[in-house]
């Protein structure tokens, strides 16, 4: 009574059917960039540049922050 009903056939049939698929677009290739030396030094120059500027605007904080600490242990010791 609740027997599941199997088909005649053995073998089901494919899910998938192949299709052959569209070729693929040609795709263009960027446009060559030519990197020369001088423009590989230039980059190079201002990176450390701007990593020195920057280790200096570091350094002149924590010596600012320093000199306000040690001004205002002096103030706090000269109102007693």
């Amino acid at each position: 009574m609740f027997l599941p009903k199997y088909p005649d056939n053995p073998t089901p049939p494919p899910a998938h059917t192949h299709t052959p698929a569209d070729p693929t677009p040609v795709r263009r290739s960027l446009p060559t960039v030519s990197v020369d030396r001088n423009t590989v030094v230039a980059l190079v120059v201002g990176g450390v540049v701007l990593t020195a500027l920057l280790a200096a605007v570091a350094v002149t904080a924590i010596s600012v922050a320093i000199a306000a600490v040690v001004l205002r242990s002096m103030l706090r010791d000269h109102r007693r």
